[in-house]
């Protein structure tokens, strides 16, 4: 905030003031107001200072402090924090997925992508698992489904019976 303008107009009132009085009070308001600038200076940011501590008191807890650069105020606004709206994670979203379907499982729909929250421990239990038997997660996770919901006895499921042979493999199909 550049001070100047008011500082000169206050000058420019005392000498207005001053020519009302004649030559010798004009002469007196000339050489009193070199010196009173910095005292009218310091006087203006005292009451800057005074006003924006009453209106760091109505945005409490934001602020507004009054800092000098050079001669001239700066104002710097620190507003009050805003509160964290506390905000609900969407139920999962289903959400259609171009997808060929496996052969044996075209009458049962098309494939569909389902976002699944995890707590941490249950994930890590899952991957592992998934590991062991060589397969991906989703797939696990597939087939852990079907197995829960049909009881393991739908023919045809991914990942489900045994190889052509007898040779304890899975069969299925893997994107």
């Amino acid at each position: 905030m550049d001070l100047n303008p008011y500082v000169d107009n206050l000058r420019r009132e005392l000498a207005v003031a001053a020519d009302a009085s004649g030559d010798e009070a004009r002469a007196l308001a000339e050489r009193l107001s070199a010196p009173l600038e910095s005292a009218v200076r310091l006087t203006l940011l005292n009451v800057l200072s005074a006003a924006m501590g009453d209106v760091t008191r109505e945005l409490a807890p934001g602020s507004v402090d009054v800092r000098l650069r050079g001669l001239d105020p700066e104002f710097v606004v620190t507003p009050p924090p805003v509160p964290e709206s506390v905000r609900e994670e969407p139920e999962a979203v289903v959400a259609p997925v171009v997808a060929a379907s496996p052969a044996g499982e075209a009458d049962e729909g098309t494939m569909v992508r389902i976002n699944l929250r995890l707590p941490a421990h249950l994930k890590g239990r899952a991957e592992s698992a998934a590991a062991a038997e060589g397969l991906s997660v989703n797939a696990w996770l597939v087939r852990a489904v079907s197995v829960a919901l049909d009881g393991g006895g739908r023919a045809g499921a991914p990942g489900r019976g045994k190889e052509p042979g007898g040779r304890g493999g899975f069969t299925g199909w893997v994107r």
